[in-house]
This record gives C-alpha cells, structure tokens and sequence, in this order.
C-alpha cells in the first residue's frame, strides 16, 4: 500500500518503543516495564506479530474438549529480546472446521486484559483464525481470507480489523513437535461496538428491510465480488447486526459480514458449493441480496468499482502472498470489475443482480 509520511502523535510514538519482557506471573516489573505493556495495542498496527502459544498440543487437537478451556501462555515477540506474555484459556470453535480440521480455530480468554487500541478497547475474549491442515497449501487459504477483511476494511470502517500473525505451537507435555503456521486475531465485537459506538441486536427474526440500505445493498454486492453466498440477515449466519447508540429506537441498523472461508475468494479445496444454489463451483459467484432499483445497484457498484486500485493494491502489497496466488485473486476481482467498466458490462451485471436480488 501507498505510505503517507506525517507527524507521529506522542501516544503512537510511545507504543513504537521496545517492550521488556512482561509476563502476568511476574510480581515484581519496574515503572517503565509495566508502562511498556499497558501502552502495546493489539489492533493499532498493520505488521505481523510473531506469536508463540504454549499449551497442551496433543490434548488441544484431539477436539474432545466438549467447551472446556485449557492453559495456555501467549507470547508475542516485539524482536529478539522483547516480548509480551500473557497466560490464557484456550478452547476450540467453529462447528465445521471443529469436525474436518486437524487443527479448529481457536478462541483465546486472557486471565489479564490486553488493550485493542492505544486508547481504547479491551480485551478480554479473542479469535484466533487458524490453520486448517499443516502447510503452505492451509497457509494461502488463511492470508486469504485475512485479504478479505482488509478489502472490506477499504470500502467502510463498520468492518472487523484484523491482525495477521506468524504463529509457533509448541507443545508443552514435549510429545508434538512445534507447529509453525500463519494466522490471524479478529477484532472482538465488544471492541468494535465500543469503536463504533453502537450496541449489538441479537434478535434473529430480523431481514434485511431493517438494515440501512446503501449499507445492505453494499455488503451483498462486496459478497458477490469475492464469491461469498454463505450469509444471511435472520438467525444473524455470518454477518453481526448493530445499531448505534446516538439513534432512536426505530431507526434502522448496520450489519457486518465475517468468516469468508466458504467464498470463491479464499477457494479452499473443502468448501463445495450448496446443491440447491445450483453452483458448479465454489467459485462461481451468487447474488443473495434483496432487490432495489437499478439505479441503486449502479450508485453501489460503481462506489466500490472506484475503489478498484486500491483494492487490487491491498493483494498486491501484501508480502505474504505467493505472486501466484496474488495473480489468481487479482484476476478473480477483474472479472468483476471488467463489468463495471463500460455501459453494456454494467447493464449485464444489473440484471445478474436483479434476476437473483430477494424479494422481501
């Protein structure tokens, strides 16, 4: 991505400076250690964070923990000598990866709160996207669909941050080796909606008449692009619903989509397509949005289709991507956006999204 060079505010300088070491079992840190640490925020940078989590290996991927937690240690390692270390519960989610993966997502509990932002934002729950099976193969799908979040990040800030990780799983009984896979934290939502300044609708009778519509009519047009049909407004199935806090009650409300490994975007080699969608392929692209106008689908496609540079520069950029994988999805948003770049391709994907659009 493009680099603006500007003054560096103090707070954001002080949370550049190296952190010495901390650990919540030490009980005595000096002044300048302990303001280190409470300074480190999770969610305030873009670089990855080299990660280490020491916690029964074995125990953890045999997925027979039925809701239990297990101890764990979170180190993160600001260099070689300076590091953050945090002791943790760990517990495993996720239904479908639970049962296919050898190793299911995570979700970590901190015994001592971490701070999300310089200012604001703690946290005391966490998920951790992780590998599917061992290797590079397991290793694309995950920066994949870490891309996703950030190509969301582009069009809208009521969007998950996220955090990409190198992570070493080290097994504490010594019976695994050492696991070394890419990942990454999602910002949790107690975090965002303080962000946001909003609050959380859990009511599952919810459509998507009552989001705001630019807001609805985006999110389901970002879902066509990276290939994503696997959401859905009631029962809130892979989107968060919020409304803000300065708004009455009668007011409409703002969703967000999340988890995108089912998508033709990310294209992992477990993920077929619904018999029903009629789909050949996972990458073949459905809309699923309710109907609007055309003159509403254009005023958001061509919304994102200006954002089309920077969106092709988030992959890209992104080092940890193979060229060959960068290629692959750069040539997947093109397919999109060649339609949005004269009058007869923008008509044909109106009516792909009229013919397909929710009658609600």
């Amino acid at each position: 991505m493009i680099k603006r060079i500007f003054a560096i505010p103090t707070v954001l300088l002080i949370c550049l400076l190296p952190l010495k070491g901390q650990s919540d079992t030490t009980s005595k840190t000096n002044s300048s250690a302990i303001q280190l640490k409470d300074t480190f925020a999770l969610f305030a940078g873009n670089d990855l964070l080299d990660v280490t989590i020491n916690f029964n290996l074995g125990l953890y991927m045999k997925k027979n923990l039925k809701g239990e937690a297990i101890d764990g240690r979170l180190v993160i390692h600001n260099g070689t000598s300076d590091s953050i270390d945090k002791n943790i519960k760990i517990k495993t989610r996720g239904i479908f990866r639970q049962q296919y993966c050898s190793f299911p997502p995570m979700e970590i509990n901190f015994k001592k709160p971490m701070r999300a932002y310089p200012s604001s934002g703690s946290i005391k729950k966490l998920k951790l996207v992780t590998h599917c099976e061992q290797g590079k193969g397991s290793d694309d799908y995950v920066l994949r669909e870490y891309l996703v979040y950030k190509l969301f990040n582009v069009l809208t800030d009521t969007s998950f941050r996220v955090r990409v990780l190198k992570l070493n799983y080290i097994d504490t009984e010594k019976n695994k080796k050492t696991i070394s896979q890419y990942g990454f934290f999602i910002e949790p939502t107690d975090v965002l909606t303080e962000r946001l300044n909003t609050i959380r609708l859990k009511k599952v009778t919810l459509t998507q008449k009552h989001i705001i519509p630019d807001i609805m009519t985006r999110m389901a047009i970002f879902n066509y692009m990276i290939g994503n049909y696997d959401w859905a407004i009631p029962n809130q199935h892979n989107v968060l619903v919020l409304k803000s806090t300065d708004l009455s009650a009668n007011q409409m409300a703002i969703a967000i989509p999340y988890d995108f490994d089912f998508t033709g975007f990310v294209n992992p080699y477990y993920a077929l397509p619904v018999e029903e969608t009629g789909l050949k392929t996972i990458r073949e692209r459905l809309f699923t949005g309710m109907c609007r106008t055309r003159e509403d689908f254009k005023k958001e496609i061509m919304k994102i289709a200006s954002r089309k540079a920077e969106l092709l520069r988030v992959i890209n950029d992104f080092q940890y991507l193979s060229p060959r994988s960068k290629k692959d999805l750069t040539t997947y948003l093109e397919e999109f956006f060649d339609l949005t770049e004269n009058k007869g391709g923008m008509e044909n994907l109106v009516e792909i999204l009229m013919q397909s659009c929710k009658k609600l």
